[in-house]
């Protein structure tokens, strides 16, 4: 088996490049130098140039507010880029597997969303992201859109290290209470997406469409922090701010550019069903990043 991975310097690209390798094929990892998603009309040539037989598009517009002042970029990125690859894949008969956001949903109520709920965008991001599982779904290439949600991996800006961050400098902090969904690791989405093409492999492909792949359980962001901090200090992580000084905020505390949906729970029931999987609680994930958040910390 051939892959070709569109985005693999990204959490869930970098998760995928340490994960594909098992599948004992050849992995291709096109780059901003080679696939420039800014020119969606070049992403065919790259997958003409490959002949993979599956393409995984990790590469996305994912900067929520920034997206808000350059739409055309996000359109281009997000929904475009997707249709060129979702084509090319029909015309050379690989297969797409392509990513997608919890943010395609309005976040109205307090049950999970299904695979077939209405989707209501609040934001640039919700609606590009939105128009490229259109335009994956209408292009006739096998595909598997993944939904997941609050992603983490160690490297970078993540929610985890800003936590261990501002809690040594602070003795308070304020977070987000009225926000509900499941912090899911990278390496989570990565080993159910090498799963899913194992599978295929065996004879057993998933059917084409949409899978929410979101970790088991549910929080708030605050609830998450508290979570961080707390195990943080029972690894020796010294903090001003202890778990009981991080307080409860509602969302209009933190105005931003754009609306975040307050109901990001997502139901697995689908891909549970079709893959024959346990998905592990998010405490579980989130304790491997904070691991790794830390050991880079003392390195």
């Amino acid at each position: 088996m051939k892959v070709l991975l569109f985005g693999p310097d990204g959490q869930v690209g970098r998760a995928l490049q340490a994960a594909l390798p098992v599948l004992g094929g050849e992995v291709v990892a096109a780059g901003r130098s080679r696939a420039d998603f800014t020119r969606p009309g070049a992403l065919a040539q790259v997958v003409a140039a490959e002949r993979p037989d599956v393409i995984v598009n990790a590469a996305a517009h994912t900067a929520v507010d920034k997206a808000e002042s350059e739409p055309d970029l996000a359109e281009r990125i997000n929904a475009l880029a997707p249709a060129e690859i979702a084509a090319a894949a029909a015309a050379h008969r690989a297969t797409l597997i392509h990513y997608s956001t919890d943010y395609v949903f309005d976040g109205a109520g307090s049950t999970a969303h299904s695979e077939t709920d209405a989707t209501a965008p609040l934001s640039v991001y919700g609606r590009t992201k939105r128009e490229g599982e259109v335009a994956v779904a209408a292009s006739g290439a096998p595909h598997l859109i993944f939904r997941t949600s609050w992603v983490h991996a160690p490297g970078g800006n993540n929610f985890i290290a800003k936590m261990l961050s501002l809690a040594s400098e602070r003795d308070e902090l304020r977070v987000i209470d009225d926000q509900v969904g499941a912090p899911t690791s990278a390496a989570l989405i990565a080993d159910i997406s090498v799963r899913v093409m194992a599978a295929a492999m065996e004879g057993r492909p998933l059917a084409s469409g949409i899978y929410h792949l979101v970790s088991s359980g549910e929080t708030t962001w605050n609830g998450y922090a508290r979570f961080v901090i707390e195990n943080a200090m029972q690894r020796g992580v010294a903090v001003k701010a202890t778990p009981d000084r991080v307080l409860p905020v509602p969302t209009s505390a933190f105005p931003t550019p754009a609306r975040r949906p307050l109901n990001s729970r997502l139901s697995t029931a689908k891909l549970r069903a079709a893959l024959g999987v346990d998905l592990p609680d998010w405490r579980i994930g989130v304790l491997e990043t904070l691991e790794a958040v830390i050991a880079g910390r003392t390195a």
